[in-house]
């Protein structure tokens, strides 16, 4: 008889729980105002840490919070790139060296390609 209850009710798609006796995470609300005139309400939990700045609801700026307070963005570092990376292990000098080498090993190949084209062209002319 319990399966017949259940059948057609979605089973594991919906939840049957209700929210009695439940209590929520306590909840700020804090007020941003956008460089445009807009003024907006972000619910945050009363833990979270809470950004100065937030993208405007309406016009997608940036808003700034309404009482000020709170650390300034933190300014970030400057990305380091391979480039950047490889110069704090290698000196110039180094680079020029590798760099030479690997140029001349690119030249011999290029090379002995050469020569095997001229090669082939050779026995289809004498063939």
């Amino acid at each position: 008889m319990a399966e017949r209850a259940l059948r057609g009710t979605r089973l594991g798609a919906t939840s049957y729980e209700n929210d009695r006796n439940t209590d929520l995470a306590p909840r700020q609300e804090v007020t941003y105002d956008c460089t445009r005139g807009h003024r907006f309400s972000v619910t945050f939990a009363t833990e979270a840490e809470i950004p100065v700045e937030w993208e405007c609801r309406f016009c997608g700026d940036r808003a700034l919070r309404r009482d000020g307070s709170g650390e300034e963005p933190k300014t970030a570092k400057p990305t380091r790139t391979h480039w950047d990376m490889l110069l704090e292990r290698r000196s110039m000098e180094d680079l020029e060296e590798v760099l030479a080498e690997r140029l001349e090993v690119l030249r011999a190949r290029r090379r002995e390609e050469a020569a095997k084209v001229e090669e082939i062209a050779k026995q289809r002319q004498s063939a």
